[in-house]
């Protein structure tokens, strides 16, 4: 080989060298995190191994393992004492770990992995004849990663920044006689509480096929104090029962999800009454594809290889849109599916962009 062939090889071994590092720091933080291993060491720490394990139920040997772990790898922290070891959570890691309403809380990605790849076996054989492989096939970690991950984001960024960064939606929403949202896709509820919350004269509809986030949905909303206001349906947006009865229709990450994006947003059209238009945020794509090695493309590449493009092949002419929906696709289903103007909303976001759609 040439010298920079050489040189090439060699990063490419050091870089994937480093990405198993990172992917079994990853496991290690789903375990912590499902095990309650970070809570114990967040009210109770320092702790040693045994005294981890007697808190939270685990296997002593086990706990030794997990704690040296994650001290190995900078996640805890280590001290010596006589002859055993205390272990310690850092100041700010707890932030990261534990916190659920945080933007800086990254413990999701952990279980969005380990539900991505869940199905692998099925997927394989995805691969090979071209079929999709089901939602449920990726389990409950999937859908409750998912609506971990946002989370934060609707808890503190929906009707605070967002929403009122559209002008005629928000006065509508604050407006009188009290306007009807329904929350398309709305997984585990929590952009549907958080619109509740924010605009205390609104009702809100989360709408989803999914039974188990819709179960998830419900539990959420007991105790937030707007279960007057919120229902949560397992239903078919497309229901002729539901047609003109809203102001506002949302779709937050899942149009590129969707087998039929066309027919979803056909469906939400009709939902409008009128002057109601409909919001839809999805992935922060680059405009077309490109070979750079940008880290946000890199990881939604990484869930729709796993994920998204798989969940999208389902049925027969699926769309199979994958993760990565560039702007012009999303226009496009959005004007096969009637709507007259489509715009690419003022709202800012290291994640998403927004688009609005008015018939």
């Amino acid at each position: 080989m040439t010298e920079f062939a050489t040189a090439r090889r060699d990063a490419l071994v050091e870089r994937l060298f480093q990405a198993s590092v990172g992917a079994f720091d990853l496991a290690g933080v789903y375990l912590g995190g499902r095990l309650g291993l970070y809570r114990a060491l967040a009210e109770r720490g320092p702790l040693t191994a045994a005294e981890l394990a007697e808190d939270t139920g685990v296997h002593e040997r086990y706990a030794r393992e997990w704690l040296e772990q994650q001290a190995t790898t900078g996640i805890l922290e280590a001290e010596r004492a006589g002859e055993e070891w205390r272990f310690a959570l850092p100041e700010g890691h707890d932030e990261a770990l534990l916190d659920e309403d945080s933007l800086n809380y990254v413990a999701p990605f952990s279980q969005l992995l380990l539900g991505c790849v869940r199905p692998i076996d099925a997927l394989l054989e995805a691969y090979r004849t071209g079929d999709g492989v089901p939602y449920g096939d990726y389990g409950s970690d999937l859908y409750q990663a998912q609506a971990a991950f946002t989370r934060p984001m609707f808890v503190r960024l929906l009707a605070q920044e967002w929403l009122p960064a559209l002008s005629d939606v928000d006065a509508r929403l604050r407006a009188d006689p009290p306007a009807r949202v329904a929350d398309l896709a709305c997984g585990g509820g929590v952009s549907t509480v958080a619109i509740a919350k924010g605009y205390p004269k609104v009702s809100v509809d989360g709408i989803d096929l999914d039974a188990p986030s819709i179960e998830q949905a419900r539990a959420y909303l007991s105790g937030s104090g707007v279960e007057d206001r919120v229902e949560f349906h397992v239903r078919d947006a497309a229901d002729p029962q539901l047609r003109g009865r809203y102001d506002l229709v949302t779709i937050f990450e899942a149009v590129h999800d969707m087998s039929y994006p066309v027919a979803v947003l056909r469906a939400a059209r009709d939902l409008l009454g009128d002057g109601g238009c409909v919001i839809v945020g999805d992935e922060l794509t680059a405009e077309a594809f490109g070979v750079a090695n940008d880290d946000l493309e890199r990881l939604y590449y990484g869930f729709s290889v796993l994920h998204c493009l798989p969940v999208g092949m389902i049925g027969e002419d699926a769309a199979g849109t994958g993760t990565v929906m560039r702007a012009d696709t999303l226009e496009q289903y959005a004007r096969a599916a009637g709507f007259e103007t489509v715009e690419v909303a003022p709202i800012e976001n290291d994640f998403w962009r927004f688009y609005v759609l008015r018939p």
